[in-house]
């Protein structure tokens, strides 16, 4: 018997194709009931649910109850991680959809990935973090520095609230669309909430797309040179 985690529960998993159209609609970060997540999959109720079953069993998923409604989430950020590194290898090897949907421009120019910014946006911003050194490369991963404490700070994310949050601070994050790295972690999703409450952008209905307003646009473009 081999040592070591074993991926072949998890790989299957995601594997199937109902379950997959559910996780990629939870990577918008949003919890969705069994009934939005049917539709997703194309699936009946009994069948979604049973589905839901296995990836809550797996660890893929969690629950949230509210009041008699149950809500469906991705279980952290780490399967999150997991599942967009699914989206570039598949991107990679040609596996995309036959017809892609007018979305799929906006999706690359700059969406939600859980809970921070990605595509081009996204990797433009993170190209910035790294030029001015506020990121850096260490070997067990990404670290932020000391002026890079000072720039987030500046720009009105509290910083000390890292400490408390259970995740790496910051994380390099593949872009599925771009092929670069975006900036995932507690640090990656401060800047995103930031930005969403300086109104420089705002979530599309019903979609992971992120649209910058014209102002935003510009004030995220001098913050961020790339």
């Amino acid at each position: 018997m081999k040592d070591g985690p074993c991926i072949a529960p998890i790989a299957a998993l995601a594997g199937d194709p109902a379950r997959a159209n559910m996780l990629a609609a939870l990577m918008s970060g949003a919890a969705l009931t069994a009934s939005e997540l049917a539709a997703e999959a194309g699936v009946t109720a009994p069948t979604a649910s049973a589905h839901l079953a296995k990836l809550k069993a797996g660890g893929m998923i969690a629950v949230l109850k509210q009041g008699r409604h149950r809500y469906f989430r991705l279980a952290d950020e780490g399967v999150a991680a997991m599942l967009e590194s699914m989206m570039e290898v598949a991107a990679r090897a040609g596996h995309l959809r036959a017809r892609p949907g007018p979305r799929d421009p906006a999706l690359r120019r700059a969406r939600i990935c859980y809970d921070h910014l990605a595509g081009e946006f996204g990797v433009r911003m993170f190209d910035s973090l790294v030029a001015a050194r506020y990121l850096v490369h260490r070997r067990d991963g990404m670290t932020l520095t000391r002026s890079g404490e000072e720039f987030l700070a500046a720009f009105g994310i509290d910083v000390a609230a890292f400490e408390a949050a259970r995740r790496p601070v910051c994380k390099a994050c593949l872009d599925w669309s771009m092929r670069r790295h975006h900036l995932a972690g507690a640090a990656g999703a401060a800047l995103l909430a930031r930005m969403r409450e300086m109104k420089w952008l705002r979530r599309e209905r019903d979609s992971r797309a992120l649209l910058f307003t014209p102002d935003g646009q510009a004030k995220f473009r001098r913050q961020f040179p790339a």
